[in-house]
């Protein structure tokens, strides 16, 4: 599968997220939006009104990752509001299938995230029913963290388990990829990859993206 460059406007300049977006849409495939509570998580961001206007001025779809409390209650308002992907997390779920199904019933795509220290082999059976697993490579809550090395092995864990299942699931990274960490998570089995500071702490964040997916593509040419 294609590897996809989601970069995260957490590193972004939030006076002018459409400006930011553009910035990237002629290099990236999707817009990485984390939607943080303070419950779930101790950071706050955005919310609804955000999404919602984001999506009416991005080029590039909605990567809609919630990291808060009852998804149950408020990621189908994501898929509403104009979100193409939404991920919720098993940690704060109360009922997975229902929800992933409520999402792709709006026409959004249902992902679900996995703490670094939350096992992948519990929600196997659960991938016929979503679109996306999304394995943390940071702990949830802040950008410009350290890459987590140890959940290297887990990741090769749920790409067995995908390729498995036979379900058409892609499997994204979250936190600290960079030039120095892409290819590791690409050998892993990784294909959507999520990049905030490597890409905004860029002097231009579309070259970045480009570099991302030269570097992703040869772990890929590697892994096959």
């Amino acid at each position: 599968m294609t590897v996809q460059i989601s970069p995260s406007i957490l590193s972004a300049d939030f006076t002018d997220l459409a400006r930011e977006v553009a910035r990237i849409a002629p290099a990236a495939d999707w817009v990485h939006v984390d939607v943080m509570d303070a419950h779930f998580v101790p950071n706050l961001t955005i919310g609804l009104p955000v999404v919602e206007r984001l999506a009416q001025v991005s080029e590039l779809p909605l990567d809609c990752h919630l990291m808060i409390a009852d998804p149950d209650r408020w990621a189908p308002e994501y898929a509403e509001a104009g979100a193409r992907s939404v991920t919720f997390h098993a940690e704060a779920v109360s009922a997975p299938v229902r929800l992933a199904r409520e999402l792709r019933a709006r026409g959004a795509r249902a992902g679900l995230a996995l703490n670094p220290a939350t096992p992948v082999e519990p929600y196997a059976d659960l991938l016929p029913e979503l679109d996306m697993l999304l394995l943390m490579t940071v702990e949830p809550g802040f950008g410009g963290q350290k890459f987590l090395d140890l959940v290297l092995p887990k990741l090769r864990r749920a790409r067995e388990l995908v390729q498995r299942s036979g379900a058409e699931v892609w499997l994204q990274v979250d936190g600290g990829v960079a030039a120095d960490t892409v290819e590791r998570v690409v050998e892993a089995g990784a294909n959507v990859l999520v990049a905030g500071s490597a890409v905004y702490g860029a002097a231009d964040p579309a070259e970045a993206v480009r570099g991302l997916r030269a570097l992703a593509e040869g772990g890929a040419a590697a892994d096959a």
